[in-house]
């Protein structure tokens, strides 16, 4: 409600409001009353509106650009893989169990993509992805996903965190974080998350109701292409054979921008778009781009809006979605398997990666010459060796074969000798 309707005494002459209402007023103008408070402070940036922005989560996913930045970070999250690997070799450890879960089969009924993806989408929608872990001999055997909506965290006197699950059938249960995989980037207190939702609420309402307008102006608004003006008087039967033909080819939709045919002297006058329908597209395409920025920024065309950079620039456009859209979200999910679901003394030995190359690097081709050129290719001075570039596209040690010119005994042209014998 607005705080500035308390003043506006002529609106509410014989009106009766309920009484939390009143109580409401009341209090908002207790806050008012001093200047240097943070409500009066957000109730100033609120233009005076005490009210924050509501929008549930399925309201949200019926706006198109909310479902398509959720679904594009959260199916790339859930399509890439998480491997645990040797922080030393860089080999896959795939005898540690935890490989296992994150790269194959989490639990019973979700594959490493649906639990990946279920947990990510839940980070966006609500602040906080959840997943808890079950041990067998102190060894991580299961990650089972749990309901955000059911989870409080809640931070102890002493400092300590603990999670409080409550089920629809059953009795509340407090979870140590050693027991919980708790995923989240931007944080208010510094124990649980901030909902990219909740970040964009202003602008999904407001798309909402552009969105609503339009939809009523096409509802009720006649789309015509012009208008037949008449000097004088039409006749009677002139009138009902034109309007007639209105109804049987004009009226609807699909006839919209049609002319009439009119008779007895009749002037045309076409209607042309004016400035106004044009800042309504304009407004409901910055609304897109609005909702984009509270998802860590979304590349325009990723959002399917007409743009030029479409064409040679989307390697650099995707390159541009991986490090500032997606890195956050990989280091979170990294350090937070790491500090839940290892012991200290695997977290000395093995990292947790997700293998987004495939997303990162350009084509086959620069990257080639890349690293051509990085090993000395060309007549370049050489900046890296091959166990580097190895390490840069993740792959295992290898022991490199020494230079074949290096082994080749000097013949001078001559067969080499046979030295089976020696």
């Amino acid at each position: 409600m607005n705080l500035l309707n308390i003043f506006r005494r002529s609106e509410r002459a014989g009106q009766k409001e309920p009484y939390h209402e009143v109580m409401k007023d009341l209090a908002a103008m207790a806050q008012v009353m001093d200047p240097n408070s943070p409500e009066f402070k957000e109730w100033m940036r609120n233009g005076g509106d005490l009210g924050v922005s509501k929008v549930t989560v399925k309201e949200a996913m019926r706006n198109t650009a909310v479902m398509r930045c959720m679904s594009l970070i959260s199916f790339t999250i859930g399509m890439l893989p998480l491997h645990v690997i040797d922080a030393e070799t860089k080999e896959k450890a795939r005898e540690n169990p935890l490989f296992s879960l994150l790269h194959h089969k989490p639990n019973d009924w979700q594959t490493a993509f649906n639990f990946k993806q279920y947990m990510q989408r839940n980070a966006l929608a609500y602040g906080d992805a959840y997943a808890l872990i079950i041990r067998s001999m102190g060894r991580v055997v299961r990650l089972v996903p749990l309901n955000p909506r059911m989870v409080e965290v809640k931070q102890n006197r002493d400092w300590s965190v603990e999670y409080r699950y409550t089920p629809r059938n059953g009795e509340l249960r407090v979870i140590k974080p050693a027991d919980m995989l708790h995923v989240y980037a931007d944080s208010e207190n510094g124990f649980s998350g901030t909902a990219s939702l909740e970040a964009a609420a202003r602008a999904i309402e407001l798309s909402r109701e552009l969105e609503n307008a339009q939809a009523k102006f096409f509802k009720n608004g006649m789309l015509l292409g012009g208008m037949l003006s008449h000097p004088e008087k039409l006749s009677p039967e002139a009138y009902e054979r034109l309007k007639a033909s209105m109804e049987e080819r004009y009226a609807g939709t699909n006839n919209a921008g049609r002319w009439i045919i009119g008779e007895e002297g009749m002037q045309a006058h076409q209607f042309s778009s004016t400035a106004k329908d044009s800042q309504q597209i304009e407004s409901r395409s910055f609304q897109i781009e609005e909702i984009a920025r509270a998802f860590n920024g979304v590349p325009r065309p990723f959002l399917n809006l007409d743009d030029t950079s479409w064409g040679s620039g989307i390697d650099v456009l995707g390159q541009i979605f991986v490090r500032y859209t997606l890195n956050p979200w990989f280091t979170a999910w990294e350090q937070a398997v790491k500090r839940s679901c290892m012991s200290d003394e695997e977290a000395e030995r093995l990292e947790v990666k997700f293998n987004a190359g495939a997303l990162l690097r350009g084509s086959m081709k620069d990257q080639s010459d890349f690293f051509a050129k990085a090993l000395g290719s060309g007549g370049h001075q050489p900046w890296m060796d091959c166990e580097e570039v190895r390490d840069t596209m993740d792959l295992p040690k290898k022991e490199i074969a020494p230079n074949a010119l290096a082994q080749s005994t000097e013949t001078n042209g001559d067969e080499p000798e046979d030295t089976a014998d020696n």
